[in-house]
């Protein structure tokens, strides 16, 4: 998913289940901060502390350059959690739509809702459960699993202008990748040098992460189901699971939740409308501030949703340098999100995956 999903239609679901706007502000700045951060630099201060930043992105802007680590340590735990279906390691492997394996994880991260770190850790999960609801059939790793037969995409009620402008946009993005001829066979690939152009939903571009895209295409790997993919019913679903996580986190947190709140029943239309534009992210984003301002959305009717300011967290990191004392560190918002990050990780690396028989890391 893309900024208009991880940010503003966060916010938006956080909001619909009573999440108060401080709140919802900090739970949809870290699901979009998810993919914003990619550094893992350290921080030493003049008192002798560290920080040790924790990166839950890769580089997008430079693929060829990507760190094979990063398959194992970020791209699997924050962007294509396993869904454990089916008998070989690297199938079992393959991100799955609403998994038994992310609901555990769901319900690991909402019992620390006492943390001074939950807000930041809900966002996190926020990103992680909704990205099952676009990459589902991929897996974070590199995997023949992931190839697509490069001319079976097919796309449906999709107007001419909007097709020319994805084709446009996947042409850029391929671009950023390795040539084909680079790529690797599978997911003993991480051992070797280079980077499998088979990796996540690389093959089939961004077309997953558009609310809008009917389409279809075919696997490389015959033994590997293909089909039509309808993004708007299945970001329809996510919504409604997003929705759900905040309200039972405006239960466990009622500090964070104001007393009013609409059911999902009663936006869902108005979400799908949203899901439905054919446009730009850019048009996408307004449609979500839209339906905020002309209060279709919230409980409290007509509000703004506030812009996406990760920036603020970027600087935050690096005004760290100027610190001389780390003590004045725990406090601030983007350490927050750096403990929710690792606390996430470890569980869902060191925890959650190997007692569903998959040891990753």
């Amino acid at each position: 998913m893309q900024i208009d999903m991880h940010y503003y239609g966060t916010y938006a679901m956080a909001r619909a289940a009573g999440i108060t706007r401080k709140a919802a502000g900090i739970i949809a700045t870290a699901a979009q901060f998810v993919d914003d951060n990619a550094s893992k630099d350290s921080i030493e201060f003049r008192d002798g502390g560290r920080l040790d930043a924790e990166a839950t992105a890769h580089h997008a802007a430079n693929l060829k350059n990507i760190d094979l680590e990063d398959q194992r340590k970020i791209w699997v735990p924050f962007h294509f959690l396993p869904g454990n279906s089916g008998k070989t390691y690297t199938e079992r492997l393959v991100c799955r739509k609403d998994s038994d394996i992310v609901r555990e994880l769901v319900r690991y991260n909402l019992a620390l809702a006492d943390r001074p770190y939950a807000l930041p850790l809900m966002g996190i999960t926020a990103h992680i459960y909704a990205d099952t609801f676009s990459h589902y059939g991929f897996s974070g790793i590199s995997s023949r699993r992931n190839k697509i037969i490069n001319d079976s995409f097919q796309f449906r009620s999709l107007d001419k202008k909007t097709e020319k402008y994805i084709l446009e946009k996947a042409k850029k993005y391929k671009e950023d990748y390795p040539r084909e001829g680079g790529w690797l066979d599978n997911v003993k690939s991480w051992f070797a040098e280079g980077l499998s152009g088979g990796l996540g939903h690389g093959a089939a571009m961004t077309f997953p992460d558009r609310p809008f895209l009917k389409w279809s295409f075919t696997y490389e790997d015959p033994k590997t189901s293909s089909g039509l993919r309808d993004n708007q019913a299945t970001f329809l679903e996510g919504c409604e699971a997003l929705y759900n996580l905040f309200r039972d986190f405006a239960q466990a947190r009622p500090d964070c939740a104001e007393k009013e709140f609409v059911k999902f029943s009663d936006i869902d239309q108005q979400v799908a409308d949203i899901l439905s534009l054919q446009a730009p992210k850019e048009k996408r984003i307004q449609a979500w501030q839209s339906a905020a301002k002309n209060g279709k959305l919230f409980a409290a009717g007509s509000e703004s949703i506030p812009g996406y300011n990760g920036d603020k967290w970027h600087n935050e990191r690096e005004n760290l340098t100027r610190k001389k004392d780390s003590h004045t560190v725990p406090g601030l918002a983007v350490y927050r999100f750096y403990q929710a990050a690792s606390r996430s990780r470890t569980y869902i690396l060191r925890v959650l995956l190997p007692s569903n028989g998959l040891v990753v890391s």
